[in-house]
């Protein structure tokens, strides 16, 4: 059981400490299990994000994650967008940046809704509006790079949410 000190103790006033739930264990090791998949993978995920900036690949991962509730990669991302010098308060205002569009470039705005858009494809297809809005953002091959780094996220997040990895313990930088 992993436990932290509460703000209390840290302040004196108590000697209490809050106890998390237990770690859960993955389901399947597919990485290991599947090496082939795993380094085409990586090398389809390096591949997708040259001449994609990297602090907007941080928060296309990151959205992504959220909507796909893959908490590994989202640890994951979070740490690499805070070493890259993202700040705290963009990443917390990532969940709802459709009332926080103060915080964003316009085409960091676009990117988002192109990633929810194709993260979510609920009507079976990414709306003529945010693609077109995107598209006044970003050069045809920069945007064939964000649609191809959209894309790897959601494989990566589908492997993460289906095989229960468990985040927590990566480190900034580590498959990099």
């Amino acid at each position: 059981m992993t436990t932290r000190t509460d703000e209390s103790t840290k302040t004196g006033k108590t000697d209490e400490t809050a106890k998390y739930a237990p770690e859960h264990s993955p389901r399947l090791p597919w990485a290991k299990l599947a090496p082939d998949v795993y380094k085409a993978m990586i090398k389809l995920d390096a591949a997708a994000r040259r001449g994609v900036d990297p602090v907007l690949l941080e928060l296309v991962r990151i959205r992504a994650s959220q909507l796909n509730h893959c908490a590994f990669c989202l640890d994951m991302h979070t740490k690499d967008a805070l070493a890259a010098g993202e700040s705290v308060e963009r990443i917390v205002q990532l969940s709802a940046w459709e009332e926080s569009k103060h915080f964003y470039t316009e085409k960091e705005l676009a990117a988002l809704a192109l990633t929810e858009a194709v993260t979510v494809l609920t009507d079976g297809f990414v709306p003529d509006e945010v693609y077109e809005h995107a598209a006044e953002h970003f050069e045809e091959a920069e945007l064939a790079q964000l649609i191809a780094a959209i894309t790897v996220i959601n494989a990566w997040n589908r492997f993460g949410v289906t095989c229960r990895l468990v985040p927590g313990h990566y480190r900034a930088g580590q498959y990099k």
